[in-house]
């Protein structure tokens, strides 16, 4: 196997680190929100690495044995997807060694802890932009970026037009990763959290770095530091290329949940079509690397499952019931076992309500029962899948895992 182990066995859960829990009030920025005030795009309130610490009972309790980490590197934005610096851990969320307690607490409890890379941008804060906008043409890292022209005009409203930013955003400038000094830092970066214990990267939008190449060189570094290292690609559509012994272990599998979700809430798919859709992409990619799948049901990105479902327990219960059986490894949203709402980004990423009042009891143990079931039985994590019965009429679609 080119895979990890350990991915078909896992049960991820993503944690938005500003939202999830606040165990350490000395490091919230003077501005901070009240906790669970609405969420915002610029609002902080106050989650940090010491609440994950303070509330690791109760992802061992929910029995996830993965977590997935939205950025924790030094940036100005809630989000942080604008990286001031890769080697640092945010301020706001800790130090590093509050970082090492969380992965030996996570590694004590053989829990796995994945961080996400932003590889493609950066922010403006980053150092090398920072020398740029200072210098401007006689900057020594006018080359680690795409630039038109000067002055680059990194401020203000509107789009970048004099320099390249994801989405054309000024807070977001592009790396120019045909650079191999820019090549080089990205691969350090990557080896040195791996070597600090992670176990493994999600990377953001890997495919505008469309460069098989680096991406070669990346896994090669990445597995050398530790060769069971996780590498999650955020792709989010069926794409084969992206999942082989040169690129990604596993995909971010969308098209799962879109399928799913299309039958669920929105009756844009029926039951025909979904069956061919969730079978062919069994098929569309190795084996292996389709159990090596993250598979959402919500994220960072999109409307929360509660309210795609339209507030139906029912509905919701039954898109966990397929995501714990189905090949893969399955990942909740952090909020999502309570039946938290929300649309898209922002909304997506409230606050965790740690009071339960405010939980979907019922959910919140169906999850949990799914999760056990799933841990008990190696069949639904490793299994065969086979179609048991489909009936057009109905509607109704059984499958096993062997």
């Amino acid at each position: 196997m080119t895979t990890p182990y350990w991915v078909q066995d896992a049960i991820f859960y993503q944690i938005f680190p500003d939202r999830f829990a606040n165990g350490d009030p000395d490091n919230d920025p003077p501005n901070v929100q009240p906790w669970g005030s609405p969420p915002s795009l610029h609002g902080f309130q106050g989650g940090d690495l010491r609440g994950i610490i303070r509330r690791f009972d109760y992802l061992l309790d929910l029995g996830i044995n993965a977590v997935y980490l939205n950025p924790i590197f030094s940036s100005p934005s809630t989000h942080r997807y604008n990286t001031t610096d890769y080697y640092q851990i945010d301020p706001k969320l800790g130090t590093l060694a509050d970082f090492k307690a969380l992965l030996d607490l996570a590694h004590r409890n053989n829990v796995r802890i994945v961080l996400d890379g932003v590889f493609n941008h950066c922010g403006r804060g980053f150092f090398a932009f920072a020398d740029l906008l200072e210098n401007e043409q006689e900057s020594a890292y006018k080359d680690w970026f795409h630039v038109r022209q000067f002055p680059l005009e990194a401020y203000g409203p509107g789009e970048a037009t004099n320099f390249s930013g994801w989405w054309n955003h000024k807070s977001l400038p592009k790396f120019n990763t045909d650079n191999p000094l820019v090549r080089q830092y990205i691969l350090d970066v990557a080896r040195y959290w791996v070597e600090q214990g992670i176990d493994g990267w999600r990377l953001d939008v890997p495919h505008e770095i469309a460069d098989d190449e680096f991406w070669e060189e990346f896994r090669h570094v990445v597995k050398a530091a530790n060769r069971d290292a996780y590498i999650l690609g955020e792709i989010w559509t069926a794409e084969p290329r992206w999942a082989d012994e040169t690129h990604f272990d596993g995909l971010m599998n969308y098209p799962v949940r879109d399928a799913l979700l299309r039958l669920l809430y929105a009756g844009t798919l029926d039951m025909p079509h979904f069956i061919e859709k969730i079978e062919g992409l069994l098929t569309t990619y190795p084996r292996e690397n389709v159990y090596a799948m993250y598979v959402p049901l919500g994220s960072h990105d999109t409307e929360r499952l509660f309210s795609k479902v339209e507030g139906s327990t029912d509905k919701a219960k039954l898109a966990f019931l397929f995501q714990m059986a189905y090949p893969g490894a399955p990942a909740v949203y952090y909020g999502d076992e309570i039946g938290l709402q929300g649309g898209k980004d922002p909304e997506c990423r409230a606050a965790f309500p740690w009071d339960k009042r405010e939980w979907n009891i019922d959910l919140q143990h169906w999850v949990r029962t799914l999760i056990s079931l799933r841990k008990q039985s190696p069949a639904l994590r490793r299994g065969e899948y086979k179609r048991l019965f489909m009936d057009h009429n109905n509607g109704h679609f059984a499958f096993a895992r062997i």
